[in-house]
């Protein structure tokens, strides 16, 4: 495999289940037959489906792992698995109008969906005797229940691809009947040293099995691991994210598609901001392998072919100080400790750390002063109560309050122009939103505003308005010169 010659891409769940999107926009686009090949391709599932795998990512109806795990119903799982055969068989009947190639496909993901009912009935009857428990290995069935989607979906298109004349290849990460468990990396090396990439179109699982174990770390953001380090292990010219979108200025559901615009270009730094408040840019985890290796990465919109997306490089920096993207997270849960007698006591914020780690709770933000620290948290509220009870037993003198809010941030890869912060304030206060609480780094890449929950939307398009509107961006806040694809 030569290297800086060929991409890494990964195409999102949404973008997948539009095949002819994905073969004229993405596959083939306007290239001829030759330059079809140097890129690896690394799929997520079909939308929907990893839902009904594991559970609904926004409702927590349970999916066929989250039924197996609850050890009351020893039997609705296997029915849910009924329910998924039939699901992605009906996918397959959309893909396919050949006959002989749904029935190719029907007969993967049964041979799969059945091989994993086996495997947990093996499981469950194993568990039944006291020796054996079956929370010592829940991660390993919702690893291996995660990899059938991204199975079938990579199948799929694989065999889509080869009836049109494309000679793509099946690239399975998941480790199916594989008779070792490898690192990740090693994993990976072994999988595309095979691959003669002028002349073969991998199509990879967004999923792959390793000794790491993915989803021990990632959960449901597996995919842009895999997708991160197998550019880094192949050393790609170039990573690629194709979504359903742009990675735009602000949510155009919230602030209207009219006004928003296409970043064009920013930086890692960004990403990692856009991340920690819940934005699918790039797990900072994933970009650190694209951004130490020096391989960009381009964020790209499936259903506008013709945009040159937004180029994520390490050492971006925008030509003249502005903000780039109005952001935020609502369902946040602020808990504030106030305690007079930590004043010049050092070692407190650290033993709020220590509970907030022992109930693995990500805080998002935190602000201090003399006798108070705020942690803004992201969890659930069961969670909130269990950090709350550990706090009060830790500072017996302290006050504990809790309160649910939303954080918005103005973020760029260089906001030290004058001016902003006032601006932003004011355009807050003309909207007649109150700030509870305000923070801004030394380093200005962002400001963050704490607000109440119900100004969430309020707040992004006041910003907006303020800050990016009136500098009137066309094609790109970066200029499309500066995002020319390579």
């Amino acid at each position: 495999m030569t290297a800086q010659l060929h991409t890494v891409e990964k195409i999102g769940g949404t973008s997948m289940t539009n095949y002819e999107a994905v073969r004229d926009n993405i596959i083939i686009g306007n290239r001829s037959k030759d330059e079809l090949y140097q890129r690896i391709f690394v799929v997520s599932a079909y939308a929907g489906v990893t839902n009904e795998l594991l559970e609904h990512k926004k409702t927590g109806e349970p999916g066929v792992y989250a039924l197996f795990a609850d050890a009351e119903s020893d039997w609705a799982w296997g029915d849910d698995l009924t329910k998924l055969v039939r699901f992605l068989t009906n996918i397959n009947g959309e893909m396919f109008e050949d006959s002989m190639l749904k029935q190719q496909a029907d007969q993967f993901i049964i041979d799969r969906v059945e091989g994993v009912r086996g495997c947990l009935i093996d499981l469950q009857r194993l568990c039944s005797y006291g020796q054996f428990q079956l929370e010592e290995h829940l991660l390993t069935v919702r690893e291996m229940l995660a990899g059938i989607g991204e199975a079938h979906s990579a199948f799929n298109t694989t065999l889509k691809l080869q009836q049109e004349g494309i000679n793509a290849r099946f690239v399975d990460l998941t480790g199916w009947r594989d008779a070792e468990l490898l690192p990740l990396d090693e994993k990976l090396k072994q999988a595309f040293d095979a691959v003669d990439l002028s002349r073969e179109l991998p199509i990879a699982t967004g999923y792959a099995q390793c000794k790491e174990g993915l989803m021990r770390t990632f959960d449901r953001g597996y995919s842009e691991m895999t997708f991160s380090r197998v550019a880094v292990i192949t050393e790609a010219r170039e990573a690629v994210i194709h979504k359903e979108y742009h990675l735009s200025s602000a949510d155009p559901n919230i602030v209207g598609a009219d006004k928003v615009v296409p970043l064009g270009r920013t930086n890692y730094d960004v990403a990692d901001q856009l991340a920690n408040l819940g934005m699918e840019a790039i797990h900072p985890r994933a970009g650190k392998g694209l951004r130490q290796n020096d391989i960009p990465l381009r964020v790209m919109n499936t259903f506008e072919p013709e945009h040159t997306g937004t180029l994520i490089t390490k050492d971006y920096v925008s030509e003249k100080s502005q903000v780039e993207i109005i952001a935020g997270a609502k369902g946040i849960f602020a808990i504030e400790l106030f305690d007079q007698d930590m004043q010049g006591e050092p070692g407190s914020d650290r033993k709020i750390l220590d509970v907030l780690t022992r109930f693995k709770v990500r805080f998002v933000s935190k602000d201090t002063n003399a006798n108070t620290i705020t942690h803004y948290v992201s969890t659930t509220l069961k969670h909130v109560k269990r950090v709350v009870n550990a706090l009060k037993e830790t500072f017996p003198n302290a006050e504990v309050h809790t309160r649910k809010v939303a954080l918005v941030s103005a973020i760029g890869s260089d906001m030290k122009a004058l001016g902003i912060l006032a601006r932003s304030v004011k355009a807050l206060a003309d909207a007649e939103i109150s700030v509870l609480a305000l923070h801004q780094c030394m380093r200005q890449v962002d400001i963050q505003f704490v607000i109440d929950e119900d100004n969430y939307k309020a707040t992004i398009v006041a910003l907006h308005a303020a800050l990016i509107e009136p500098h009137n961006h066309e094609y790109a806040i970066a200029s499309a010169e500066q995002c020319a694809l390579g």
